[in-house]
């Protein structure tokens, strides 16, 4: 098991001769658990992909690649390069599908998303991470924060993202800056609560949404989204953006979620992530 500490994150070091591996020992003799990290994965025919992307997951403590029957050999490089990675194969419903199969699958205490075309970059990690350690339950990019940026987006599809971006701060009172994106981490305790039901793209929405539906701290954060490095995406501006705003007026008038507790505290901080020293 890999332990990290993202820059700026406070957290102090280890003594390999007196800790097990993935804590520390504190002054007073009481061990502090350093929390784990999942990444999860959707594939289908990402394995030249994987070939950019998996060497670069070596700060996370699990991989689940959720593959949709590829024929490329995408499970196969995964595992070459990562042979404890979780792979779970099912037919190609749609990347909602895979994102609520893989989340249900990670056991890690934070669980963070990403695409298998290169497009968002690992280095990012950290960002996300800290936030999430500082008691934020649930942390989304953003291509529009400072910092942030897109190779990728058309400007058709960055002009529909703005307006369903400004049509979902509206509907829910959120400063958003960018709704349709899917790079995104939370606490493996929030994915009960976000009740997600998507099998498609709008998972993404859905997600957001049901964040403030379920009351979670909700962060942004920005990030730089590269062109895809191989193949074609699966994306279809007008077919998903059209699932988008379905979602999004009809969970509008859903009403809140219910808590799983009626009164519920607020979340406790995290240990920071730890440098191997």
């Amino acid at each position: 098991m890999h332990s990290r500490r993202p820059a700026g994150v406070a957290g102090g070091s280890r003594d390999a001769s007196s800790t097990a591996p993935g804590s520390r020992l504190e002054p007073a003799g009481r061990r502090i658990q350093w929390p784990t990290v999942t990444a999860v994965i959707p594939t289908l025919n990402e394995a030249d992909n994987l070939r950019w992307l998996m060497p670069r997951l070596t700060a996370v403590d699990e991989v689940v690649i959720v593959d949709g029957q590829s024929t490329d050999g995408t499970v196969e490089v995964a595992l070459a390069i990562r042979p404890d990675a979780k792979i779970i194969v099912e037919p190609p419903i749609g990347k909602g599908a895979a994102m609520r199969t893989g989340m249900a699958a990670a056991t890690c205490d934070l669980i963070i998303m990403l695409d298998a075309d290169g497009s968002m970059d690992p280095a990012e990690f950290d960002s996300f991470l800290a936030l999430l350690c500082r008691g934020y339950d649930f942390v989304k990019g953003t291509r529009y924060g400072c910092g942030g940026g897109s190779d990728d987006l058309t400007g058709l599809r960055s002009l529909g993202n703005r307006m369903l971006t400004k049509l979902a701060n509206l509907l829910y009172g959120q400063h958003w800056s960018d709704l349709c994106y899917g790079y995104v981490a939370m606490r493996r305790d929030a994915v009960e609560r976000l009740c997600l039901r998507s099998t498609g793209f709008e998972i993404e929405t859905e997600m957001c949404v049901n964040a403030v539906r379920a009351g979670l701290r909700i962060a942004e954060v920005p990030s730089h989204e590269t062109e895809r490095r191989h193949g074609q995406s699966n994306l279809n501006t007008f077919r998903d953006g059209w699932r988008v705003l379905k979602t999004m007026i009809r969970l509008r008038f859903a009403g809140p979620l219910e808590r799983p507790e009626p009164d519920r505290a607020p979340a406790e901080a995290l240990p920071a992530l730890s440098t191997v020293e």
